[in-house]
This record gives structure tokens, sequence and C-alpha cells, in this order.
């Protein structure tokens, strides 16, 4: 084949190459024989268009040729559905003329008067041979469409569908449908959230049961019993207490305190708190000294000494520093 030739070929010796090279020849032997098939003419010859015969092109034609072949076959499964419905309306459309030519001749039996008189046909089968007759001429589409409007109908119990009501209750459903659908998120949202709490709970309550931590004290069943004890020992000393300190108020007096007092006492305490504070202060420039009094005038004075030296030398210090930081002046001679 052309498609296969290289101008310098050479043998192959790797069996992965060689199966590699076999499939590719099979798949172009495909394709080949698939493009014949669609450009096939009426006596039996073919014109491929020429085209570029590389891997590329090789994959497009491959998955073209098979998405062809399934829509062939989705084709033909459809015109069989299609045949076998056709069928199946042929008998059913067979056995209601037979059924209605029976009800015709038992109504003729049944009125042999009016039929042979001439009478109009009743209603319900005038509406009958108009339904038939709307039935017969409706298109493939029509006829699908009516089924449909007549099933949802039918599913959603109007009694006398149109197309706008079809369409409003639709709608309607779709809205209750989108509604439902963002109820049931977050409902799974809320159980998920529910089943993490949960599963947190459960390892919270396993870690109780068997953590050293959140064991009881061995002796706590004893202590219940001494408080509990102290309890009772104390609720009958209360009353006791109570008259003591009944009588003791009735003894001594207790003075009425009024909120203008309790505030007096307040400001009169911050007062005193803020003198203490100013004292503090006084106090603290006499830290280190000596509590002897005599003792702390000779410590001042030493300090005081001390101070008037550190002051001397730091003045002698900065005259020596101005005098060698000047410029010395040259005398003029006459």
């Amino acid at each position: 084949m052309s498609h296969l030739k290289t101008p310098s070929q050479a043998a192959i010796f790797s069996p992965s190459v060689a199966r590699a090279a076999a499939s590719t020849a099979k798949d172009w032997s495909y394709v080949d024989s698939w493009l014949r098939s669609k450009y096939s003419t009426s006596n039996g010859s073919s014109r491929i268009p020429p085209f570029e015969r590389n891997p590329d092109t090789l994959r497009a034609l491959l998955a073209l040729a098979a998405a062809n072949e399934a829509a062939d076959e989705d084709r033909d499964q459809l015109a069989r559905v299609e045949e076998a419905a056709l069928e199946d309306v042929r008998a059913s459309e067979q056995a209601r003329r037979e059924r209605r030519r029976e009800e015709e001749e038992k109504e003729e039996e049944e009125f042999p008067r009016d039929k042979k008189a001439g009478g109009l046909p009743t209603g319900e089968s005038l509406a009958a041979d108009l339904l038939a007759a709307l039935e017969a001429r409706l298109s493939r589409e029509g006829s699908t469409a009516l089924d449909a409007m007549a099933n949802m109908a039918v599913d959603l119990g109007v009694a006398q569908p149109t197309p706008e009501s079809l369409g409003a209750a639709f709608v309607d459903l779709q809205g209750r449908a989108s509604e439902l659908e963002d109820a049931s998120e977050r409902v799974d949202l809320l159980r998920r959230y529910l089943d993490r709490e949960s599963t947190r709970i459960e390892a919270f309550l396993e870690d109780l049961r068997h953590g050293d931590e959140y064991q009881l004290a061995p002796d706590l069943a004893k202590q219940n019993l001494e408080l509990q004890r102290q309890i009772k020992g104390t609720e009958t000393k209360l009353p006791e207490l109570q008259q003591q300190v009944i009588s003791l108020e009735k003894s001594v007096g207790i003075p009425t305190l009024t909120v203008e007092d309790v505030q007096k006492d307040e400001e009169a305490y911050l007062e005193l708190l803020a003198r203490k504070k100013n004292l503090d202060v006084q106090v603290k420039a006499f830290a280190g000294l000596s509590p002897d009094i005599e003792a702390a005038r000779v410590q001042l004075e030493i300090l005081r000494t001390e101070l008037r030296e550190a002051t001397e030398q730091r003045d002698t210090n900065f005259e020596k520093l101005v005098e060698r930081e000047s410029p010395v002046k040259t005398r003029r001679r006459l």
C-alpha cells in the first residue's frame, strides 16, 4: 500500500515495531474501506479526495468512522422502533375499526328503524370520526407532541389542558423541584454537620471513659460524705448563730447607713489615698538615709561635699577643653 511505503524502508527486526506497523496498516485499511463506502457512486466506482496520511489524520478518521457507525446504529435502531410503533398503531387502528364496526352492527340491530329512515349520526360517533380524521392527518411530530401533551395532562391532573396551562404547570413544577433540591442540599449539609459533630462527641465520650485525666478521684464518695456531714452540722448550728446575731444587734446596735454616707466615706478614702501617694513620693527622695538624725546629717554633708568636688572638677575639665580647642592668637610685631 502506498501510505505504508517510505523512501528508505528498512527491515523491521523489533517485534513491537512490527506489531505497531501491522496495527497501523490495519487501521488504514479500515479507514480506506469506510471512505470507499461513503464515496461510492451509482456505477460502483469511488473517488476518495486526496489527503495527507499521517498519524493525526489516522486518529481523526478513526474517530469520525466510529462516530459515524454509532450514529448509523442509532438511526437503524430508531427506524426499527418507529417501524414497531407503526405496526402497533396499525394493529390498534385495525382493532378500533373492528370494534367500531361491531358497535355499528349492534346499534343497527337495536335500532333498525332509525337506520332505515336514514337518521343522523350520534354525537359520540361524530366526535369519534372527527378525532380519527384528525389523528390520521397528523404528522409524526404532531402525533408525538399530542401524545406528550396528553401524558403531561394526565400526570398533572389537568382536565382541559392547553399549551399555556401546561406550560404554567410545568414551570411551577420546575420551581418546586428547584426548591426541593435546595432544601435537600440544606438537609444533606445539616446531616453531614450532625454526623461530624456526633463523631466528635463519640470520640470525646470515649476519651472520658478511658482517659486518665477525666477519671474520678478514688475517694470521691468519701469526700461527698464528709461534705454532707459538714453541711448538716452547719445547718444545725445556723439557728443558734442567728439568735446570737439578733441579741448582738439588740445590745450593741448597728448604725443605719445611707448611700450618701457611703459616698462621703469613699471620697474621704480617695483623698487619703492621694495624700499617701504624695507622701510616698516625698519619702522616696530620702531613701537610703540612716534612721538616726545625726548620722543622716553627717551622710548628707558628705554627699554635699562630693557634689561640690564633682562640680569643681567638671568646671576645671571644661576650661581645659576650651583652652585646648581654641586657636592660638599670634602677637603682631610693631
